[in-house]
């Protein structure tokens, strides 16, 4: 299980920085995580019910809670606050950010919802 070595709350880029003891670092866009919060609210309760969340190009953390040895709990400025985002989800939300970047564009295209801008891919 990866453990962090160093987490940063970038606010005014919007990215959170994590760094892991395997050597691997990512930063992770604000609406990124927002988008794919592992909260019942986003996710569902079972496969195909997930919500998609819209119009979070702006959204913000406004603070950071850890949860036990194994997890974060981030508070959006938008009041989202109910997702535990566990070391093995930042870690996975790392390596898979040019892929699951890639499936919300396309799911807002296919719904002829224009993304107001691009968000870069940043890896350490």
């Amino acid at each position: 299980m990866p453990h962090p070595t160093a987490i940063k709350l970038r606010t005014q880029s919007r990215l959170l920085a994590i760094s892991f003891d395997d050597g691997s670092s990512y930063e992770l866009p604000f609406e990124y995580l927002r988008v794919y919060s592992p909260s019942a609210e986003v996710r569902g309760h079972g496969l195909g019910q997930e919500t998609l969340q819209l119009g979070k190009h702006e959204v913000s953390i406004k603070g950071i809670e850890p949860t036990g040895q194994y997890a974060l709990r981030l508070i959006f400025d938008d009041g989202h606050d109910s997702g535990l985002y566990t070391w093995a989800y930042l870690q996975e939300l790392g390596q898979t950010y040019a892929q699951k970047w890639q499936q919300y564009l396309d799911r807002l295209k296919d719904l002829g919802l224009p993304y107001p801008t691009p968000v870069p891919t940043k890896r350490l």
